[in-house]
């Protein structure tokens, strides 16, 4: 299961430590490494100058995990590169693979939080809080986090996979969407289903969730199997969807995400 390790802390604050700690730093929104894929020692990134966030996410047993970012026009200094996340995944090590997950979801949430959304002022970081605070109306606005149902449809030997136009050339996926206000997770399964390709289903069956910081997700997995109703691809949502046979696959999504755990899961069941 892909989850933050069971020896991380998780905190946050403004007040660093003083002990030398896992750097997690990011540039714009990429991550900056070592040309073999290790986290960047504290002193390699004072080329950098100062960063816009400096802060403590956590604790790796006993050693301070730290946020440092920079805008996107800073330049990687000598022997450091700045690569996307989930070209990491592997190359990284689990734990900091994702702890550096939990460290873009709150980047992002710092980014989009500058400003009250009330009254506008410009917000402050609490010392010890995961809170932005206006300093005008009071208001606290914590990390957002989105839920989001995924679901993978069986008929027989067949799973129904779909591409949003996003994806990568070839790639197929499971069935994705955000839960609405007031809705349950049931029931958009059943609504994201009919929209996003037209037909009915029963049978749901919880598999698994996974923190997904593109940006703030929390992806809710589960198995379905068909009932009735043609493949019609959503508009502007589904490029293709089709039924495929568990030995004639198209290309899936990697291993990091739990779509591809979800079909894996489907696959080891229904082979035996």
């Amino acid at each position: 299961m892909n989850m933050l390790p069971p020896d991380f802390t998780p905190c946050f604050s403004t007040a660093l430590p003083t002990g030398e700690p896992l750097c997690f730093a990011i540039v714009g929104d990429q991550h900056l490494v070592t040309a073999a894929a290790a986290l960047p020692a504290h002193t390699a990134l004072a080329a950098l100058g100062a960063p816009e966030v400096d802060v403590l996410i956590g604790h790796l047993g006993s050693t301070p995990c730290r946020l440092i970012a920079w805008p996107e026009a800073a330049q990687a200094p000598e022997g450091l590169v700045i690569e996307g996340l989930r070209a990491l995944y592997g190359r990284l090590g689990d734990d900091v693979f994702w702890i550096s997950a939990r460290a873009r979801q709150l980047l992002s949430w710092l980014r989009d939080h500058r400003h009250c959304g009330r009254c506008g002022t410009a917000t402050r970081i609490a010392e010890h809080e995961a809170a932005a605070v206006c300093p005008a109306c009071d208001h606290r606005m914590y990390p957002r986090v989105s839920p989001a149902m995924m679901v993978l449809i069986r008929r027989g030997r067949e799973l129904l996979l779909a591409r949003s136009p996003h994806f990568k050339p070839g790639m197929y996926s499971a069935l994705a969407g955000f839960v609405e206000p007031g809705e349950t997770l049931e029931a958009c399964v059943h609504r994201e289903t009919m929209e996003e390709v037209g037909i009915t289903i029963n049978g749901l069956r919880w598999f698994a969730s996974q923190s997904w910081p593109f940006p703030h997700s929390l992806m809710l997995a589960f198995h379905a199997d068909y009932v009735a109703g043609d493949i019609v691809p959503q508009e502007d949502e589904i490029e293709d969807a089709r039924w495929f046979d568990i030995d004639a696959l198209p290309e899936l999504p990697g291993q990091a995400s739990i779509a591809r755990r979800l079909i894996d899961d489907a696959l080891a069941e229904l082979r035996g």
